[in-house]
């Protein structure tokens, strides 16, 4: 949980961007770009997920999900719906209107990455299940995603439940593939941006921008406006991740200096880097900026820390993991 939201405020930044525009204004990203970093809506919806989980764990269905749609942001009265992906902003409407799942799912945005941003909440709950993370994330997508949008979530929510137990970047990458269907934009996507990245790891002569470059081409659909595809950012999360064969500082850097929705993948970069290494491999210079959410997005997540939900969520034996 604490390497998504420094994933998520070291990508900030970077969103939107193309790595030469990334590289025409900071060079190469090394750390926190701006003098007061904060997460987005990818760090305040997994605490919004967290806490859904925390409250109901294996017995979440889908009318709980609604529920708390409804209770904790579409049916508040605070203005307009500040610092939301589309697929947020598309469910909304869609539940404020008087649908229903899975129809408030039925929006323009339902295969974006909103879902996989997050999904790391239900990995580090069913730690070592990744089976039991995959369902259990379907079940907060149906409210707002569909397709594409739920398999992106079903692979980082695996992802994240192996790596909180495993120590191997190919068990995790293995565990992502085994819950989405072999033929899936997401399925393909994933193994390209993995398949790059392990061939550039081989290749002596490849420098880090090389690396990205391959890892980019394999997966971006060039010239398509939208930078939330779940596929393309699920891909390219796991192919930084693959890159830097798990390392956090690594794993994270190659995403954010990717560019495109460089907050998700990076979040989940992290999410996933961080389960596997545990909270003691993050630099400590970059886990101090992480305070409670400021609820920029969501108010109602304002003052909930990312460490809080954790201690919710893990299970007792998972040690430093938890991060």
């Amino acid at each position: 949980m604490l390497g998504l939201a420094v994933g998520d405020a070291l990508g900030a930044p970077a969103e939107n961007m193309k790595p030469s525009q990334i590289r025409r204004r900071w060079g190469r990203i090394e750390g926190y770009v701006e003098d007061d970093p904060a997460g987005t809506d990818d760090t305040e919806y997994a605490i919004f997920s967290g806490l859904l989980l925390a409250a109901h764990g294996s017995t979440l269905t889908v009318a709980h999900v609604e529920a708390a749609w409804h209770q904790w942001i579409a049916d508040r009265d605070e203005g307009p719906f500040r610092g939301a992906g589309f697929s947020e902003r598309g469910t909304l409407e869609n539940l404020r209107r008087g649908l229903a799942a899975p129809i408030s799912a039925q929006h323009r945005h339902a295969w974006s990455d909103g879902l996989a941003m997050r999904a790391a909440p239900f990995g580090v709950f069913a730690a070592g299940r990744p089976a039991e993370a995959a369902r259990l994330v379907a079940i907060d997508g149906t409210v707002s995603h569909d397709g594409e949008g739920i398999y992106g979530g079903q692979a980082v929510a695996a992802g994240v439940a192996t790596a909180m137990v495993a120590r191997s970047t190919d068990a995790v990458i293995a565990a992502a593939l085994s819950v989405v269907p072999e033929d899936s934009w997401t399925a393909r996507s994933l193994r390209r941006a993995v398949g790059a990245a392990q061939r550039s790891r081989h290749d002596p002569g490849i420098t880090q921008l090389g690396t990205e470059r391959a890892v980019r081409s394999a997966v971006v659909v060039g010239g398509y406006p939208w930078t939330d595809l779940a596929p393309e950012a699920v891909g390219l999360a796991f192919g930084a991740f693959a890159a830097a064969r798990g390392d956090f500082t690594g794993s994270v850097l190659t995403a954010v200096n990717m560019g495109r929705d460089a907050d998700t993948t990076a979040a989940v970069a992290g999410a996933l880097a961080g389960a596997l290494a545990g909270a003691a491999a993050i630099p400590e210079s970059w886990t101090a900026a992480i305070g409670p959410a400021r609820g920029s997005c969501l108010p109602s997540m304002a003052g909930y820390h990312v460490l809080d939900i954790a201690d919710l969520l893990a299970p007792a034996d998972a040690g430093a993991a938890a991060g």
